[in-house]
């Protein structure tokens, strides 16, 4: 699946954005195991279930989980896909070996 590049600069902040909560990072911690449902992740990171909805509603917004309801259960899992957007952004930087200095401006 193709992202049109118009969206890739804000996927990618969103991403990033999303990295930068330290409970948000042990959601997808744990994620890394499998699909969870909501009230093992609350139970895993002894947070409660209002707390836990803001940040899931944040990594999704950034792309990061996925989610699907089974009854009245909403299972999350990760979107490997946006970290492979998030990896090649960065990956990008590391190819740049050298950084040339600026030219001279407001002389």
């Amino acid at each position: 699946m193709q992202t049109p590049a118009a969206t890739i600069p804000h996927l990618i902040a969103a991403g990033f954005h999303a990295l930068s909560d330290p409970l948000r990072i042990g959601v997808l911690e744990l994620l890394q195991q499998g699909e969870l449902c909501v009230c093992d992740l609350c139970e895993a990171l002894g947070v409660s279930q209002s707390k836990l909805s803001f940040h899931l509603k944040t990594l999704k917004e950034a792309g990061l989980v996925n989610s699907r309801q089974e009854g009245r259960w909403i299972y999350y899992s990760l979107n490997i896909f946006q970290f492979s957007v998030l990896e090649e952004y960065l990956a990008d930087f590391r190819k740049t070996r050298v950084i040339s200095s600026a030219n001279a401006c407001c002389d």
